[in-house]
């Protein structure tokens, strides 16, 4: 129903613009000139009213009645109940409304599930009436106010800037309210083992003394996983700067445009290629050719490795790097490179002495995405480089990472609770440390970043 109500509020969204239009049109008659607005600026006034109301109202009563409802199904439940258990009793009403499986089925079960049931009904019912009264409104409303002195320019162009503003203001509230809620976790945790233990500490084992109501301070030393991030995104940052690098340049100053029509879409089906796939092909393919390859040469090279990851990695991340440098690279003035060739310098000492520095920031920032990339990947670590917290300096042994462990953690039999504090910590200090390569990255691209009139 609810999709249904959103269908309808832009089909009316759609009306209105056309009528708007129309009506100014209509209003200018021989003399268009005589409208403060063009038609089509009258039509797209209205119709972000309609859709602004429309929309607006599906979007805060579908918010606002859930939070009715969830309060009114707590209320049903009584009070003898245990916040588990109510909770329990409450997801057990609401899946045999839904017919799907319940851990049990009694009679205060029924109850909350006929009550979700109407209470269902009524706010979808509520909210598709709500929504659309509130569409026909602004249209209606909107059309009414098209005339020769309307400014719907100016109102329009109002509207787009406030939006764009709330977006902006989003994403803002968003990073705000995740490194809160790292943060709050992280307090926590941090409030029973000290600082220093996780941050300096060899052996990371969080969870193996928590059956016995404690955490052991000297099993939750990070080191072994920060050091197992440092390495396979090294070797991935190996094998992908220069090939995505090296690909940019020559896609920009060497290939031909029959060339750069074939190689370049290759290149990106790269980045389209789920990681469980190279996951795939790092466990099945790479990492058997480099244990069989090093056992050849008298290398003891494990079946999961940091050099199998990486490698995967790498080529993974190429396409990032290739499209973002080949992007910036063919965004430098040409009358740079001219100048060059015409004070005698050859292709090569061009690419090298004026067009790289130029290109400088927006390579240095396709390189910072492929640095996200390779910190954040979690499939290929657990299927090439394994999930033992092992402090090596050598590639060819199994390794782990931070998002690995992370994921072992909340994903695992532990109780949420218990488990939320090593890895929100995980999580919160990898996020300091990516904060601090940015911050450094870019005041290095500062100092050595050319300005050109």
């Amino acid at each position: 129903m609810l999709n249904w109500a959103a269908l309808i509020i832009f089909a009316l969204m759609l009306a209105s613009y056309i009528m708007a239009r129309q009506r100014a049109v209509a209003l200018g008659g021989d003399t268009p000139a005589i409208l403060h607005s063009r038609p089509t600026y009258h039509g797209a006034y209205v119709a972000i009213c309609t859709a602004l109301a429309g929309f607006g109202v599906l979007l805060i009563g579908l918010i606002l009645s859930n939070i009715a409802i969830g309060t009114a199904l707590v209320s049903s439940v009584p009070d003898a109940l245990s916040p588990i258990e109510r909770d329990l009793v409450i997801s057990d009403g609401i899946a045999i409304a839904n017919d799907t499986l319940a851990s049990r089925t009694d009679e205060l079960r029924e109850t909350i599930a006929a009550l979700y049931t109407k209470l269902t009904t009524l706010q979808i019912w509520g909210i598709t009436i709500a929504s659309i009264a509130a569409a026909v409104f602004a249209m209606l409303r909107g059309i009414g106010s098209v005339a020769v002195p309307f400014r719907a320019r100016n109102r329009f162009e109002h509207i787009v800037g406030l939006i764009l503003m709330v977006s902006a203001g989003i994403a803002i509230l968003t990073t705000i309210g995740i490194v809160a809620s790292l943060l709050g976790q992280t307090i926590v945790f941090f409030s029973d083992i000290p600082v220093w233990k996780f941050l300096f500490g060899t052996h990371w084992s969080p969870l193996s003394g928590v059956h016995e109501g404690t955490m052991d301070p000297d099993k939750v030393g990070a080191i072994p996983l920060f050091a197992g991030t440092l390495m396979i995104t090294i070797i991935a940052m190996i094998v992908a700067v220069p090939i995505g690098l090296f690909a940019a340049i020559y896609l920009s100053d060497f290939a031909s445009a029959r060339a750069r029509s074939i190689i370049k879409p290759m290149l990106e089906i790269l980045a389209g290629i789920p990681t469980v796939v190279y996951g795939f092909f790092a466990a099945i393919t790479v990492a058997p050719f480099l244990r069989d390859t090093g056992a050849a040469i008298g290398l003891s090279v494990s079946s999961e490795s940091a050099l199998a990851a990486g490698v995967v990695m790498g080529i993974m991340i190429i396409p990032f790097i290739s499209s973002l440098s080949d992007d910036v690279i063919n965004a430098v003035p040409q009358s740079l490179r001219d100048g060059s060739y015409g004070l005698g310098a050859t292709k090569a000492e061009t690419i090298r002495n004026v067009i790289l520095p130029a290109a400088l920031p927006g390579i240095m920032s396709a390189v910072l995405l492929g640095v996200s990339r390779a910190i954040g990947e979690t499939m290929i670590v657990v299927m090439a480089a394994g999930q033992g917290a092992n402090l090596t300096h050598n590639p060819l042994e199994a390794v782990t990472t931070v998002t690995v462990q992370i994921v072992a953690l909340i994903t695992g039999d532990t109780e949420a609770s218990t488990a939320a504090g090593p890895a929100f910590s995980l999580g919160f200090t990898l996020f300091c440390i990516t904060l601090i390569f940015n911050v450094w990255a870019l005041a290095l691209v500062r100092k050595y970043r050319e300005v050109y009139d």
